[in-house]
């Protein structure tokens, strides 16, 4: 039995939910793809201490979907690829929660944390490939908000930089919500960047009003998913605060690598009644020795 099922299997116990078969997609995907190369960091400006920004009309960016494709992310193409089918696989149960019936025992069903107990276990490669998923979806938007306010890696990695952003909006009466959404080329999706640096960052996450923005999130929209890349769970506090305005997470660990004790402690920051999920990464293959991702549904 692998760290991974040993770590749900005790969840599952605690909650005194029966276990669910584990399902296992695999590739030879990276954990952690390399940044957008037109990339350019934020300068100083953007640090505590910078004029405070106003409302602005939401803006709408170009991602370069060829790029990503190179770089192993889901593919919006016609093309057959083994991520688009490991990602499919994860979606579907993650879409039943949301809008099935289980979603009446869920607070916030279609709102969806996907969080690490460390940094580098592939929280934010999860989240785009999710995203980029559900955007295939004929039926269902997608809203992916970079909600890792210390160590934001959506727009990097996406190749774009924004404004505004969910730290701007928290932390002004100036801003309005819709300021921060930006749209894509990509029809189904938009995106919520981590906004600048403040002095208060994780404390904004914790806030009333992320609160109140979360609730919005999940109600104004009944076709809507909403996949909050968030920080690690073990070292900021707020990060399970975020889980408990959601109804489903998603930890991402890495087989042989993720320490039991530490799968063990971000479990049991999550709060009990939300749905809970795996992403496994370099889950081995054994017929062909290679390695890519395995998922595991444990929720309640």
């Amino acid at each position: 039995m692998s760290i991974i099922e040993k770590a749900v299997d005790k969840q599952l116990l605690n909650k005194d939910s029966s276990t669910t078969p584990l399902k296992k997609v695999v590739s030879a995907e990276s954990i952690e793809p390399p940044l957008h190369a037109d990339y350019k960091k934020h300068t100083s400006s953007a640090t505590q201490g910078a004029v405070e920004p106003t409302s602005t009309h939401s803006t709408c960016i170009e991602l370069d979907l060829a790029d990503l494709e190179q770089r192993h992310f889901v593919s919006l193409s016609a093309k057959r690829r083994v991520i688009n089918e490991e990602f499919s696989v994860i979606k579907r149960k993650l879409i039943s929660n949301a809008f099935g019936p289980i979603s009446r025992s869920l607070k916030h069903p279609n709102l969806i944390l996907v969080s690490s107990s460390r940094p580098g276990e592939g929280k934010t490669f999860t989240s785009i490939n999710l995203a980029l998923s559900i955007a295939l979806e004929q039926d269902k938007t997608v809203l992916l908000v970079d909600a890792d306010v210390l160590r934001p890696q959506v727009s990097k990695t996406l190749g774009f930089e924004s404004n505004l952003g969910l730290t701007d909006y928290l932390s002004s009466d100036n801003i309005d919500v819709q300021d921060i959404i930006l749209s894509t080329n990509v029809e189904r999706l938009k995106i919520i960047s981590a906004g600048r640096a403040h002095h208060l960052s994780t404390e904004l996450l914790a806030s009333q009003k992320m609160a109140e923005l979360a609730n919005e999130f999940a109600t104004r929209y009944k076709d809507r998913i909403v996949i909050f890349d968030a920080p690690p769970l073990l070292g900021v506090n707020e990060t399970a605060v975020v889980a408990t305005m959601c109804g489903q997470a998603i930890i991402v660990v890495e087989e042989n690598k993720s320490k039991l004790s530490e799968i063990e402690q971000s479990i049991a920051l999550i709060p009990p009644e939300i749905a809970v999920g795996f992403v496994i990464n370099k889950a081995h293959r054994a017929q062909a020795g290679d390695y890519g991702y395995g998922y595991y549904y444990g929720g309640a």
